[in-house]
């Protein structure tokens, strides 16, 4: 696989992450299960007339990508690729309740428009004027790995482009709950900044929306290098961290040539064994960092993991508070990213400084 840079990136979650001279300085402690995104002014980015129409989806992903896009200096990108777990879930419901309401009649078709999972791209590339490559991945909790993955594949043939990629996810009122009723959300009020000390199954949810430009070639504004990124549907803890070894070994690395990992621990007892596993034998010896008690769970949520990445290269330090072990790296060259969600769509990535 070719050279792939990130040359800018915007976060947009349930922690103030627009600022992009800040690194998580001020922390939002929330009390429940289901929590929306601190959302920025989204007048800054979007036309008011058009915002009345948009569901909060399409407001996080065309404002984290006009801000990726500002950050990296390009006007036009070469290809949008998005990725989402559920796509416009809000749309989707209000749609639904118009034909149950209205007994399947007189219905407007732009509710069923906007409700698909391709929305976001779709509104990015109105905006921008962009009519080049356009495509959404929706591949559960490896959704934004996989789009990354295409990009490197597009950047392979032609390392000149610029893509823009993003993964955006939302909370809905009937969906959301209905997770909650199999249990996938935790049933009590919980203090979420505590999140990772639960002994309960499930987790708590949340939305975001992480856009970056990747590039084939270093600049000035590059942030940090992708070296490879891996996704596996369904693995055993043990055979997970076979899979995390031989991907290391692939890239002549070993758990020593690691400086920091951040892992997708949520809470769920069920399958936070996942990574315990790993932070009490591979990684335990390297300085371990996890986010979801800041930002809660939702299937691209792992795009949050890229930008803590690209933080910690462009700072040079790292927030106690996604600290979770005592080690701490005396610098930070390579950061790898491991993710899963219910023993399923499991991600590996590997981030160097560049």
């Amino acid at each position: 696989m070719s050279d792939c840079f990130i040359n800018g990136i915007a976060c947009i979650s349930a922690q103030p992450t627009t600022d992009p001279d800040t690194f998580l300085e001020d922390i939002i402690s929330y009390q429940e299960s289901i929590f929306r995104s601190h959302d920025p002014n989204y007048k800054e980015y979007i036309k008011p007339a058009a915002m009345r129409r948009m569901s909060k989806s399409v407001k996080m992903g065309v404002a984290a990508a006009s801000m990726a896009l500002n950050r990296s200096g390009v006007e036009m990108p070469d290809a949008i690729i998005t990725g989402t777990g559920m796509g416009c879930k809000q749309d989707s419901e209000k749609f639904l309740e118009n034909v149950l309401h209205n007994d399947e009649q007189f219905l407007t078709p732009t509710l069923f428009i906007q409700s698909t999972h391709n929305t976001v791209g779709g509104q990015v590339a109105l905006g921008l004027g962009c009519k080049a490559y356009n495509v959404t991945y929706v591949q559960g909790a490896a959704s934004f790995e996989t789009s990354v993955m295409d990009a490197q594949l597009m950047l392979s043939e032609e390392p000149n482009r610029k893509i823009l990629v993003g993964g955006i996810d939302e909370v809905a009122k009937n969906s959301t709950l209905l997770h909650k009723l199999d249990g996938q959300i935790k049933e009590d009020t919980t203090d979420v900044i505590n999140l990772l000390d639960s002994d309960t199954s499930g987790t708590v949810a949340s939305e975001g929306a992480t856009f970056m430009v990747l590039g084939g070639e270093k600049t000035d504004k590059s942030l940090a290098k992708i070296v490879d990124v891996e996704t596996i549907s369904a693995a055993t803890p043990d055979e997970i961290k076979k899979d995390i070894e031989k991907f290391m070994k692939r890239h002549k690395l070993s758990a020593d040539d690691i400086d920091a990992v951040v892992l997708g621990n949520n809470g769920d007892v069920t399958y936070d064994n996942y990574y315990k596993n790993l932070q009490s034998s591979i990684f335990s010896n390297i300085e371990q960092l996890c986010y979801k008690h800041l930002i809660g769970d939702y299937h691209v949520a792992s795009s949050f993991g890229f930008w803590i990445g690209c933080k910690i290269f462009e700072t040079d330090q790292v927030p106690a508070i996604l600290k979770v072990n005592n080690v701490t790296a005396n610098k930070y060259e390579n950061v790898l990213l491991y993710n899963q969600y219910l023993g399923k769509n499991h991600s590996i990535a590997l981030l160097q400084r560049c």
